[in-house]
């Protein structure tokens, strides 16, 4: 099996779709990711834009909300995704959802995924909502 060709017509137009979907969520902090791969894995940037927002996020059926608060809870429960955890939690903001729905969300998380893994993922919540001067959090 060969790899798809980046360059093809075909993939610069999911690239382009993902890209848009990309930009419109994120805030502007996925460029600094895709940058860190340029050197080193450009194939893996260019699938992370083309499949997972050309294809997945570009889907019908859940708007961006949902998808950040799917996205939140599967990291936490993954556990050793801090890093990506962390983008995830500014484009959660950026889309929208508020510290409060973002903090019950990894408080749910605890149930399926374990204190320990939703403990780390608000650690990293706290370090976000530190810089965006959004502490205390109040809850609802």
């Amino acid at each position: 099996m060969t790899a798809p060709d980046i360059n093809s017509p075909e993939e610069q137009l999911r690239y382009e779709r993902g890209l848009g979907v990309l930009n419109s969520v994120d805030g502007g902090s996925a460029a600094g990711v895709m940058d860190g791969l340029a050197d080193i894995a450009p194939a893996l940037a260019h699938h992370i834009v083309a499949f997972g927002f050309g294809d997945i996020y570009a889907r019908p059926g859940l708007d961006a909300k949902q998808r950040q608060l799917v996205t939140l809870g599967v990291l936490t429960a993954l556990g050793g995704c801090e890093p990506q955890l962390e983008v995830r939690l500014r484009t959660s903001l950026n889309v929208g959802l508020t510290p409060q729905e973002i903090v019950e969300t990894l408080i749910h998380a605890a149930g399926y995924a374990g204190f320990p893994r939703a403990l780390n993922a608000v650690a990293v919540a706290k370090k976000v909502f530190a810089e965006q001067d959004l502490l205390p959090v109040r809850e609802g």
